[in-house]
């Protein structure tokens, strides 16, 4: 998978991508990033990519023209054609979902906003979706743009070593993860429970459903009447209400 990255700010991603997962996915082929200086495509010496809003205002607006000129360019340099992702606070919400839809792509070009906003007309006639990691604004959406990287690359075959590794993630089948414990079986006098080491491997599973679902309805009932449940277990967690 391959994603393009339009930013002012392209030493943001130096780092990130240069470590852990990302890097190892990188390395080995199983995605590509390529991050592309916005300022580029400016046409003045000052390389401007901003300018007052029309009707006054507080900030500035992105420019239409290096945006335009930017994607025009970007989108020959690889197949298929990119989907023009637009990083902004009033996108879809980034959730499970949409991390999955967002994966099912062979190619994002993501479009780091900045100041107030980008010309409108980029966002009607360039964009094809508009994406927010939360109802919250931050600086720019080049850390918005490195958690979708991050969460869509988590799910390209291999990148985890194997699918085993996202089928009882939060969020999958609507649900949130159970407790997780390691060494030692006993700390400061707070035990494992103990059919962790029982050797049991169906009790197991089953008391690791359980807390999925337990914990779910704890704090993220909302997610509760989409989960993948079986009739069973919604009888039993309507009962427990």
């Amino acid at each position: 998978m391959r994603f393009d990255v339009l930013t002012i700010f392209p030493r943001i991603f130096e780092r990130p991508l240069d470590e852990t997962i990302l890097r190892r996915a990188l390395d080995s082929g199983l995605i590509e990033v390529a991050v592309h200086d916005l300022r580029a495509w400016a046409t003045d010496r000052h390389r401007t990519v901003d300018d007052y809003p029309f009707g006054g205002g507080a900030g500035m607006v992105m420019k239409p023209e290096p945006l335009f000129a930017a994607v025009e360019a970007i989108q020959p340099l690889a197949e298929p054609r990119a989907t023009v992702v637009l990083m902004s606070p009033q996108g879809r919400r980034l959730d499970h979902a949409l991390v999955r839809e967002l994966a099912s792509m062979e190619r994002l070009l993501l479009v780091c906003g900045r100041y107030e906003g980008v010309d409108e007309r980029f966002r009607e006639h360039v964009v094809d979706i508009e994406v927010s990691v939360g109802d919250f604004v931050v600086s720019g959406g080049e850390l918005p743009a490195l958690l979708v990287i991050d969460a869509v690359a988590r799910r390209v075959p291999g990148v985890l070593g194997g699918a085993a590794s996202l089928d009882e993630e939060s969020f999958e089948g609507g649900l949130l993860e159970y407790p997780q414990y390691t060494r030692p079986a006993e700390f400061r006098g707070w035990a494992v429970p103990g059919v962790l080491l029982s050797g049991h491997h169906a009790e197991i599973e089953g008391w690791r459903r359980s807390q999925r679902i337990a914990r779910t309805a704890d704090r993220r009932p909302d997610l509760l009447d989409a989960a993948e449940l079986s009739p069973a277990e919604r009888r039993a967690l309507e009962d427990g209400r």
